[in-house]
């Protein structure tokens, strides 16, 4: 397991504390606040009362409220400078009405400067194996991918009602050493098999640490573009697996025909086997002179940043 000292991302100016607000701040927002460490004034909107001190604790300000309740969300109005929306969508509907009730709040007052959107490369659908860039037209295959699409439509528009400027990351799978429930080894502990090299799709990763310097970065420089948050590899699913088994020291895992693995998996697990594309990052790092720390999962998967 390597620990890294990262130098520091960015420099800025002392002259005026930025307010930034987090919507839906979980792993990756925590990773975010890190990088940030009192650099700015960071405040975490949280459903759960719960969270709030572990939120305190991290550096954030804790403000409770619920995306599925917009009376709940009156004080975000004229907030912050920039915002980072990290929350998922409701789990039916193609619709995402929790952006939108995120949107009427912001709507209230002076709208902030730049809003970075963490989507999914799921709304591609199956390219067939295709390396693919930004142009590609969404083709989403079942209603949690519409969700997303639905959002990123709601995003970019109120930006250029607003003037706000607006990226949107499609990501992929995220993975980290230290994320629960996001290493493959979790998944090989289990037993569970892989496609069969003949029946095998190309997959796409980021690792955690990676994904949160994309997203400050987005929030400083990010122009309104949609962007690839994926790092360099180009992996079939089984391979990526393989690998992990090999430097976690585990035993790789049975391959299976398609026909037999859908009778193991359940649809939504099936959905991530039938979709193969190779997403091409170069905008990222070209827009947001990103240089990747772990660029593919060899450099990744046992990684531990303080």
């Amino acid at each position: 397991m390597s620990v890294t000292n990262p130098a520091p991302l960015f420099r800025l100016s002392r002259s005026r504390r930025e307010r930034l607000l987090i919507v839906g701040c979980g792993d990756v927002g925590l990773r975010v606040l890190r990088l940030l460490g009192q650099r700015w004034t960071v405040l975490a909107l949280t459903s759960s009362a719960a969270r709030a001190e572990a939120l305190r604790a991290a550096g954030a300000i804790p403000l409770v409220g619920n995306l599925d309740d917009p009376a709940s969300l009156g004080r975000l109005a004229g907030l912050a400078d920039r915002v980072l929306h990290l929350a998922p969508p409701a789990t039916q509907g193609r619709t995402d009405e929790r952006t939108r009730h995120l949107l009427q709040a912001l709507s209230r007052s002076a709208a902030p400067r730049r809003l970075v959107y963490a989507s999914t490369s799921g709304v591609y659908g199956d390219c067939g194996g295709a390396r693919i860039d930004e142009t590609r037209a969404v083709n989403p295959s079942n209603d949690r991918a519409w969700r997303r699409v639905d959002a990123e439509d709601q995003l970019r528009q109120w930006g250029r009602v607003v003037g706000c400027a607006v990226t949107v990351l499609r990501v992929p799978g995220i993975y980290a050493y230290n994320r629960e429930g996001g290493h493959p080894r979790e998944r090989l502990a289990k037993g569970l098999p892989v496609l069969r090299q003949e029946d095998d799709v190309f997959t796409n990763h980021i690792q955690a640490d990676d994904l949160a310097r994309a997203c400050l970065l987005a929030l400083m420089r990010g122009p309104s573009q949609v962007m690839h948050a994926s790092d360099d590899s180009e992996m079939r699913m089984g391979d990526y697996f393989d690998l992990a088994a090999s430097v976690c020291g585990m035993a790789p895992p049975g391959r299976i025909a398609r026909a037999e693995a859908a009778t193991v998996f359940s649809p939504m697990q099936m959905s991530f086997m039938n979709e193969s594309r190779r997403l091409d990052n170069r905008r990222l790092k070209r827009a947001l002179r990103l240089r990747l720390r772990y660029p593919t999962p060899a450099d990744g998967l046992l990684a531990v940043e303080p």
